[in-house]
Formats: C-alpha cells, sequence, structure tokens
C-alpha cells in the first residue's frame, strides 16, 4: 500500500528529505548541511557532486529512521535552490564546474555587457538584469572551462539548475527536464509564451540544445532507478514557488515570507502577471493541467544568513537558536541598525554594490543589542519588499503567512507582525517548502485529488498580532530607512 509522499528539499545551506502522510504531516525528517566555498570576495559557490550525495544521504537516513520502504512511497517531489546553475558533460554526466550559487556575484561583468537589453529582458522574462539569475551563470561557465564553448555547440553540455541535475541523477542520466517555475528564473524563458526564448538564448550565445524540457509542477519526470521500489518523480518546484503552494495560497492575493538564507515574498496573482514598477519580480506560480498561475516576488538576499553570521564569523553564538537568547537579554537594540548588504540589498533597492554596515553604535551597546539588531534587520527587509509589494498589486495584507528556518523564532515574528502591524500566521509544520513539492507530487500520482482535499488538511500552529504602537513602528522604521541611505552612500575608495 502505498502510504507516503516522500519530498526533498535541496537548499543552499543543507539538503532535507520529509515523509508527507495522507494528512499532510510531516512524519520524518532528515537533513544535512551543505558546504558552500567562497573562492573570492562575493563569489559563491558548491560542489554539485556533494549535493548529490547529500540527497543520496538523507533518503537513506530518512527510510531507516522511519522504518518505511521506497515500496510505500506514492511519488517523489523535488524543491530546490532556485538559479543555483550547473553545466555538465553528456557523455560522463559530471559537473564541468562547480555549481554557481544564487548568491553569488561572480557573474556581475558579464551581466554589464548587456545592460542595453533591460528593456527586452524584462519584457519577456519578468525579472531585472542581475547575476542573481542562470543565464549569466551559464556564459560564465562556458567562458572559463577551456573548451567548452565547442562543446556546448556540439550538443555535448547540459544546463540545469539543482532541480534538472538531481532529476538527471535519480533517473540514472535518462531524463533532463525542469519545471516552469524554475525554468522561468533562468531568464532564458518566455513566461508570456511559456517556453524558451530563441532571442534571449541567442543574446546570451547559449545553444538551446542545453536546456532541459519543461514540464508542470506535477507531471511524470520519471523514474528515481537510483533507489528501490521503481517510484516516480511526480512534483517539482522551485523553493519559493514550492513554499507558496506548501502554504496553500491558492487564491489572488495570498502572500507568504519565507525565512531561509534569504528571505522571499510571493503573492499569488491569478492566472495574469502583474508588471512591477518597483523592483518586484513577475514569476511563474505554478503550472497545474497547462493552466498557469503567476505571482509577484520580493527578494532579501541575507535573512537567516545574518544569524549564520553571528555565529560562525563573528562567533558570537554556538548555534543558531542561541540568537533568540541572547537578543532577549536586552529589552531593544539601543537604537542600533545592522543593515545586512553583505552580497548587496534585493527588492527594492537591487544594489550590487552596497555592502553591510551597522549603525548606532554608543558604548552601552554591546552583542546583546546587535544581535538584537540582526534579527530585526529581517523583518525590515522583508517590510521593505511587503510595502512595494502592495503598491505594486494594489492590495492590502490582512494576513501574512511565514514559513522557514528562522520563522521558529518567536522574537523575530512577533517584531514582524509589530513592523508590519499585521497578522502573522505560523503553520503547523514550517517545513511548507518540502511541503509544496510534495503536495505536487502528491496531485501528480493521485495521491490526492485536488488542491482542496490539500487545503482542508492545512493548519496553523501560531499567531501573532501586532503590541507595538504604529508611531512606535513608523519611527523605529524610518531609522532603518536611514540607515540603508547610508548604506548605499558609503563607498570603498578604490
Amino acid at each position: 500500500m502505498k502510504k507516503y509522499i516522500l519530498a526533498i528539499d535541496q537548499g543552499t545551506t543543507s539538503t532535507r528529505a520529509i515523509l508527507i502522510s495522507q494528512k499532510g504531516e510531516e512524519l520524518y525528517k532528515a537533513q544535512r548541511p551543505v558546504e558552500c566555498l567562497f573562492p573570492k570576495p562575493g563569489w559563491v559557490e558548491q560542489d554539485p557532486d556533494k549535493i548529490w550525495i547529500s540527497v543520496v544521504d538523507v533518503v537513506n537516513e530518512l527510510l531507516i529512521v522511519s522504518g518505511a520502504s521506497m515500496d510505500e512511497v506514492a511519488g517523489i517531489g523535488i524543491t530546490n535552490q532556485r538559479e543555483t546553475t550547473v553545466v555538465w558533460d553528456k557523455k560522463s554526466g559530471k559537473a564541468i564546474y562547480n555549481a554557481i550559487v544564487w548568491q553569488s556575484k561572480e557573474t556581475q561583468k558579464v551581466c554589464e555587457r548587456y545592460e542595453k537589453k533591460i528593456p527586452m529582458i524584462a519584457k519577456k522574462t519578468g525579472l531585472r538584469l542581475n547575476p542573481y539569475f542562470s543565464a549569466s551563470k551559464i556564459r560564465f561557465i562556458l567562458e572559463k572551462v577551456r573548451g567548452a564553448e565547442k562543446k556546448a555547440k556540439d550538443g555535448e553540455l547540459s544546463f540545469g539548475t539543482i532541480d534538472s541535475w538531481l532529476i538527471y541523477k535519480m533517473t540514472g542520466g535518462k531524463n533532463h527536464f525542469t519545471d516552469v517555475s524554475n525554468a522561468s528564473r533562468t531568464m532564458l524563458y518566455n513566461i508570456f509564451e511559456m517556453k524558451w526564448d530563441k532571442e534571449l538564448c541567442d543574446m546570451w550565445n547559449i545553444d538551446m540544445s542545453m536546456l532541459p524540457e519543461v514540464k508542470d509542477n506535477a507531471a511524470d519526470y520519471g523514474e528515481a532507478s537510483f533507489f528501490s521500489g521503481h517510484v516516480h518523480i511526480y512534483g517539482v518546484a522551485g523553493d519559493q514557488q514550492a513554499a507558496l503552494f506548501g502554504q496553500c495560497c491558492y487564491h489572488e492575493g495570498d502572500s507568504k515570507n519565507t525565512y531561509g538564507t534569504g528571505c522571499f515574498m510571493l503573492m499569488n496573482t491569478g492566472n495574469k502577471p502583474i508588471i512591477s514598477k518597483n523592483g518586484l519580480l513577475t514569476t511563474v506560480g505554478w503550472r497545474l493541467d497547462g493552466e498557469t498561475t503567476y505571482a509577484l516576488e520580493g527578494s532579501v538576499f541575507i535573512g537567516g544568513a545574518i544569524v549564520q553570521w553571528l555565529r560562525d564569523e563573528m562567533d558570537w553564538i554556538k548555534n543558531s537558536a542561541d540568537s533568540s537568547i541572547y537578543a532577549e537579554r536586552k529589552p531593544d537594540t539601543a537604537g542600533v541598525y545592522v543593515v545586512p548588504a553583505f552580497v548587496g540589498l534585493g527588492t527594492p533597492y537591487w544594489d550590487d554594490d552596497a555592502r553591510g554596515a551597522i549603525f548606532g553604535l554608543t558604548r552601552g551597546a554591546d552583542r546583546h543589542n546587535i544581535t538584537r539588531a540582526a534579527l530585526y534587520s529581517i523583518a525590515y527587509q522583508s517590510k521593505d519588499v511587503i510595502d512595494t509589494m502592495k503598491k505594486d498589486a494594489k492590495m492590502e495584507l490582512p494576513v501574512l503567512r511565514v514559513d522557514g528556518g528562522a520563522s521558529a523564532n518567536d522574537l523575530l515574528m512577533q517584531f514582524q507582525s509589530d513592523i508590519l502591524q499585521t497578522e502573522v500566521r505560523l503553520p503547523k509544520c514550517i517545513e511548507t517548502t518540502a511541503l509544496g513539492a510534495g503536495y505536487f507530487a502528491g496531485l501528480g500520482c493521485g495521491f490526492w485529488k485536488n488542491k482542496h482535499e490539500i487545503e482542508l488538511n492545512h493548519a496553523f500552529a501560531k499567531r501573532f498580532y501586532p503590541n507595538m504602537s504604529p508611531q512606535e513602528a513608523k519611527k523605529l522604521y524610518k531609522g532603518w530607512k536611514v540607515a540603508v541611505a547610508a548604506t548605499r552612500v558609503f563607498k570603498i575608495p578604490s
């Protein structure tokens, strides 16, 4: 009997696998850290083989701790860190270069060549010209690796975001697929015509033979023959779209914010794309049975990663959970603002040259105040995005659904409610990224009949309501805006 859906969530800093029941419950979970490499300042890479190994490890551990077998799994769902780019040799199946992570700025100079094409790029993709997206990463790898250009033209290389890489590995090298949500983040996919765009590929000088076939989010991606049980991959989605789906944001105006390494706010805008005038991205939410749902998206590059910085670089805390303990030792930030622009600023600024800073230091400020200010920076950046989204979509936001690792931090979630003056809802299962991938897989194999059946299972663990006065929230946010403005002005002389 098929009892479970197996969902794999391959993220930037870790890989997770969960078993999901018919009631949409997370029954078991396994997790492995994934190493990031920093060859130069602003560059972020990963070893594609180690990413694959981490997936094998978590799936095996999950089956061991649960006592389940693959024969009991109805289908596999995959969700992944979007935009992260792998190029591999079709004959050997080996990556020709490290995976270039979505955060990396190593392709900044490549992007600068195409500044005259910004209007055309936006018109076709809904995206901004930025190293964040996959196209410039492919071009960089083709130029960096000796002989890669010729191999690409000879049809010997494949490109994929991490979902495609894992599908390729799991199917024993047989299938080269991606889904519409990941395709929409490459800067090579026309989200209005829903197909790879030849003009964009020619612009980036990327041979279309490198590109994977694009499928709906709930579809048959092939048998995961690497594992036993003859189980097929039935659902695939980029992490943020998976989280939107996992939060049951199935209606126009429904919104969620994921607090992971970065923060990503998405709003369901229905079957018509909204073109932002204020720095948001227009993206594909998902496509089911050939019908596309669009979304507006805002991105915060450094969200939970600020806590990792406190732990690893500053050595102030031993683990991420300690950030709350430290922050709660002081009732406020003592006027301190932390602007974590380690790799520039995302929505709505899109300033690649901005760098991090701490403002408002006095002799009385200590690491507890700064830790609280670091946590607050996540909420401030999210408000930047949410205010922009409300303006573009011409909608209010009575409720914000939240998920991701940092959403388990009550201090942060309460401050998010305070600074937004909005109700914040935390779901019972905060692994909504994996849950969304699982939901797509369940729909793809008939484990669930429809979205309504999934909605009936959705429950919230906590709700946060504003405790701060609107006047105090406005004052604090004004200070944040001043700090961000100062960060953007400051430049180190070359």
